[in-house]
């Protein structure tokens, strides 16, 4: 970085909620500083309030005009928000190719809500791979909700599940929803599920398929599990979100009741964990050692005389000693 950075500081000053400290505790993650484990370490005590709710869909269904909706509906509430806004990069400078500024503008000027677009950069899933650390920035300044918007490339981005409280997905009527339900295990990924459009012919429709197709895939299991809600929505005029936020806090309400928060949070930390080491192990791989050894044994797996198995053993030894 060309200055020096003082993360006590910022971390000061981003808990007494000032939105340039936290930008720039989330650029710091975004660009993995030199500072990325002081910073992780200083956040740590702070962590573990905000609840995380996750948004994905389709594209066209309307999660940035639900995500905008729903801040309204916390602030009305007296919730501190976060927005954690994933979009599709720019082939050019790595950046997120639509800005916090053009979406959730009515919202830019208000002290409680911090927006901010981050860009996948070729990483998969719906997600960047910087969320989960800037989720842990906005989770330690004192937002009370964090809301997580993914990119819309549609059936590829089920990580979100991973890494929020509650994951809500959205569909829309004539859009063949009802049909990309039954695909990419959305009913086991949607905590509640938003027909967003409900104005829209076939709305009421969408929503019979989807409490059809969630009766049907929890028929044969033991009570006690969640029922994913079906609520229907106008998000453009702000109609449905209180029904939207009750599902939500419903849902909160029984993870916590049956202890199903925390597992989720362990589970969710065990794969930051997990995340971090195996860029530690790629990094020692990439260095100039490990890219010689990683050569030499591709060759020898080419002329037969190592399977891929035992190359890769030798390559993990190699590289941790």
């Amino acid at each position: 970085m060309g200055r020096t950075v003082d993360v006590a500081e910022l971390v000061g000053r981003a808990r007494e909620g000032q939105p340039r400290a936290v930008a720039r505790l989330i650029s710091l993650v975004e660009d993995a500083s030199p500072h990325l484990r002081e910073v992780a370490g200083a956040l740590a005590p702070f962590c573990g309030n905000a609840q995380v709710i996750g948004l994905t869909g389709a594209p066209g269904v309307g999660k940035s005009t639900s995500t905008s909706a729903l801040v309204a509906a916390y602030r009305a509430r007296g919730k501190r928000v976060g927005v954690l806004a994933v979009d599709p990069s720019s082939p050019f400078s790595g950046g997120a190719l639509l800005g916090d500024r053009v979406r959730m503008g009515e919202h830019a000027t208000d002290p409680g809500v911090f927006i901010r677009s981050m860009a996948t950069r070729g990483h998969l899933g719906g997600l960047s791979w910087a969320t989960p650390q800037a989720l842990r920035v906005l989770d330690a300044a004192g937002c009370d909700v964090v809301l997580v918007e993914t990119v819309g490339v549609g059936q590829s981005e089920v990580e979100v599940v991973s890494l929020a409280d509650t994951t809500v997905v959205l569909l829309a009527p004539g859009m063949g929803d009802g049909i990309q339900a039954a695909k990419a295990g959305i009913l086991e990924i949607a905590d509640v599920f938003v027909v967003n459009k409900a104005d829209r012919d076939g709305a009421d429709q969408t929503a019979r398929d989807l409490k059809h197709m969630i009766s049907l895939g929890r028929r044969d299991r033991e009570g006690g599990l969640w029922r994913p809600p079906v609520v229907k929505t106008v998000a453009s005029r702000a109609e449905g979100l209180g029904d939207v936020v009750d599902a939500i806090d419903a849902h909160h309400a029984w993870l916590v009741d049956r202890g199903e928060l925390e597992r989720r949070r362990a589970t969710r930390a065990a794969g930051e964990v997990e995340a971090i080491a195996l860029e530690r192990l790629r990094s020692r791989i990439g260095g100039l050692r490990g890219a010689a050894a990683l050569e030499t044994l591709a060759k020898r797996v080419v002329a037969g005389e190592l399977d891929p198995y035992a190359a890769a053993d030798r390559l993990v030894e190699g590289v941790g000693a």
